[in-house]
């Protein structure tokens, strides 16, 4: 995304989201890397959630998270 990145309006709303509800962080790294969420099952479940950023500050919704997680069946021994 690099400096197209810095231009988008969601990223400008992302920031004033985090930065109103206290959120300061150390502001260290290379800034220019969209992260991601993944939620993998045991044995042939698989990947059971996938959340990529698609611009700085997409957040992956936390209930999503959560149902995924209760979906994990513990592997057989």
């Amino acid at each position: 995304m690099m400096m197209s990145g810095f231009f988008r309006f969601g990223v400008w709303q992302n920031f004033f989201r985090a930065w109103k509800s206290g959120y300061s962080g150390n502001l260290e790294g290379e800034g220019f890397t969209l992260g991601g969420v993944y939620v993998i099952g045991a044995g042939r479940q698989g990947v059971l959630l996938e959340h990529r950023e698609k611009e700085f500050g997409d957040k992956v919704s936390l209930p999503s998270v959560l149902e995924a997680a209760e979906k994990i069946e513990p592997e057989a021994s």
